[in-house]
């Protein structure tokens, strides 16, 4: 995805930094804050430029440095999308820090989420994958298992969020489990009855959507009592409807007696809120929604009463889990949740 009219001029430019800046972002200067290195690298990505080391110094001290690939399994169009905070960016913004402090070097690519192998266009033009010049990959979105296990083969992976594989897989992620049972328990306590649960549908099975659904099913039949099957657009069912098709269903739910709606992200919530109030209803006094992620709001809404996701922390936390296989490759795999945090908006009230 390289593009060679792409320099550190053009992305200083863009984001309204200086040269320096942006020269120290790569070279991971202690100097720079992780925000500012995210900003460099989303745009760097979206670009397609690829920083490449300059011809001085010894060639040993060159090969020391730890050098390793982000794939960001996502349109670059949908990336760079700022209707809605980039969850992406945010964990990119931890990754940036874990390599300023081990003085690694990153390669951010974009590849297509329909590709299913290291063959296929966004994957063949990746020079440093096929010649092997990484050290370790980390993965940001879900990605085809067969490009998984490829990338297994070549690499020490960790993936940024759960993958739908059958070999083991490194992984951080948030826990889902904890942070849906918080946002039930707090509509149970308002007094809330009838749930729903609403997720749209991905191109790629997303584990996070099915983990929400899971912990929703369970946490709902434990403290409230088993939801209405008519009340819940799970992930299956999201995938064969359209986004307005979904609001549509869920304004019609509402007006059967739904009275809160728990949402799988931050982004659908805010769409669901966007098209109920286009119908007439009012939030929260006709009905309370949810969200997931923490992200920013935008301007034309009221915040989410939402889980916020440690993105930061996320990020920070796969680059040293990849520092420590690349020292022991085989290491038994593991999955480490962080925890989520329970953040009250102005969505929510009593029936």
């Amino acid at each position: 995805m390289r593009r060679s009219n792409v320099n550190q001029q053009r992305i200083a430019d863009d984001l309204n930094l200086s040269r320096t800046t942006v020269s120290r972002c790569f070279t991971n200067h202690p100097g720079i804050n992780p925000e500012t290195r995210s900003r460099v690298f989303k745009l760097a990505a979206s670009l397609g430029y690829t920083y490449l080391e300059g011809k001085t110094g010894k060639k040993s001290d060159r090969k020391a440095l730890s050098r390793f690939g982000v794939l960001i399994c996502t349109n670059p169009d949908s990336y760079a999308d700022e209707v809605y905070e980039n969850p992406g960016a945010l964990l990119l913004s931890g990754v940036s820090e874990f390599a300023q402090l081990q003085k690694a070097q990153l390669d951010i690519h974009f590849v297509t989420p329909g590709e299913s192998s290291l063959q296929s266009p966004s994957y063949e033009g990746i020079k440093e994958l096929h010649d092997r010049e990484w050290d370790g990959v980390l993965l940001i979105y879900p990605f085809p298992a067969p490009v998984i296990n490829s990338l297994q083969k070549l690499f020490p992976v960790v993936s940024l969020v759960q993958q739908l594989v059958q070999s083991p897989l490194n992984c951080v992620d948030v826990n889902h489990q904890r942070g849906i049972e918080m946002v039930v328990g707090h509509l149970a306590e308002l007094g809330h009855e009838r749930i729903g649960f609403l997720t749209n549908g991905y191109d790629l099975t997303a584990k996070w959507a099915l983990c929400r659904y899971s912990a929703f099913l369970a946490e709902t039949a434990r403290i409230i009592r088993p939801p209405q099957p008519d009340d819940i657009i799970d992930p299956f069912t999201a995938s064969k409807m359209s986004v307005a098709e979904i609001h549509r269903y869920a304004a019609a739910q509402t007006r059967k007696g739904v009275t809160a709606w728990v949402c799988a992200a931050d982004h659908q919530a805010y769409q669901l809120y966007s098209h109920l109030t286009q119908e007439g209803f009012t939030v929260p006094d006709d009905v309370s929604i949810t969200g997931f992620d923490g992200i920013v709001p935008p301007t034309w809404a009221p915040p989410l009463t939402t889980l916020r996701i440690p993105y930061h922390q996320i990020g920070l936390t796969a680059g040293k889990r990849l520092h420590d296989l690349v020292k022991k490759r085989f290491d038994v795999a593991q999955v480490i949740s962080i925890d989520c945090i329970f953040q009250p908006g102005e969505t929510t009230q009593k029936p």
